[in-house]
């Protein structure tokens, strides 16, 4: 699969998920003090996602 979430644990031992497509991470989310609030963060994000929309602030 070319794209997946990661939970890892950052420096300061926080639980924090990871976007990630093609081996490159595309977005991750703030640190979290329990690996549950982290699973919370990726299935509110796969739920609201795909409705968010679009705000385009470039000068093209």
């Amino acid at each position: 699969m070319a794209h997946k979430f990661l939970i890892k644990k950052n420096k300061s031992g926080e639980f924090v998920a990871y976007f990630v497509y093609n081996s490159e991470t595309i977005f991750w989310t703030e640190g979290y003090a329990s690996k549950a609030s982290a699973k919370n963060a990726i299935e509110s994000i796969k739920k609201n996602g795909p409705a968010a929309e679009i705000d385009d602030q470039s000068d093209d």
